[in-house]
């Protein structure tokens, strides 16, 4: 019989709301298959002209129901769940998961984006379900960062990074 399941894999999962983040930011950016970019002021002002709906930023309660959701998920899935960071702009999640492979055209690649989607998806659920529903047609920009977390030692250093750094005046990136 086959083995229907990859090795667990530890992964650092980042993605933003809606309108809060766009391409040319001054904070800097990420090029979907290029990487981190330069700020770029006028490609920022021609998204933000285009955006249909206002930017979405999350209020306390509303982080807290998104950490909620996605703790329940994690451990509904099996999942190690490291830390979790719903921020007014964006979400950090720490989660070790051990993908199925049934599918024989599985891709790792692919296993990992459903995790971020999932997540996704539950978070938004209790957005528009919540005591103050987010009306906003979309409530995250698409997609979101992934990065496999392969040494203890990073895993030490991102699981610090969203549970206290972001909170310190001095943040830096985690790299």
């Amino acid at each position: 019989m086959p083995n229907d399941f990859c090795d667990p894999v530890t992964l650092f999962i980042t993605w933003t709301t809606y309108g809060s983040w766009l391409p040319g930011d001054a904070r800097g950016w990420t090029r979907w298959k290029q990487g981190e970019q330069q700020p770029q002021p006028v490609l920022e002002d021609w998204c933000k002209d285009r955006m249909n709906e206002n930017a979405v930023l999350l209020e306390s309660s509303q982080r807290e129901s998104v950490e909620e959701v996605i703790r329940q998920h994690a451990q509904r899935r099996g999942w190690q769940l490291h830390a979790v960071s719903a921020r007014s702009n964006h979400v950090h999640i720490v989660v070790t998961v051990v993908p199925s492979i049934g599918d024989p055209n599985f891709r790792m690649s692919d296993g990992v984006k459903r995790v971020r989607d999932q997540f996704k998806a539950n978070a938004t659920r209790v957005l528009r379900h919540g005591q103050n529903p987010v009306m906003n047609e979309k409530v995250w920009t698409k997609g979101g960062d992934i990065q496999l977390i392969v040494t203890d030692d990073d895993l030490e250093q991102v699981m610090i990074y969203v549970s206290e750094a972001q909170d310190r005046m001095d943040r830096g990136k985690w790299g």
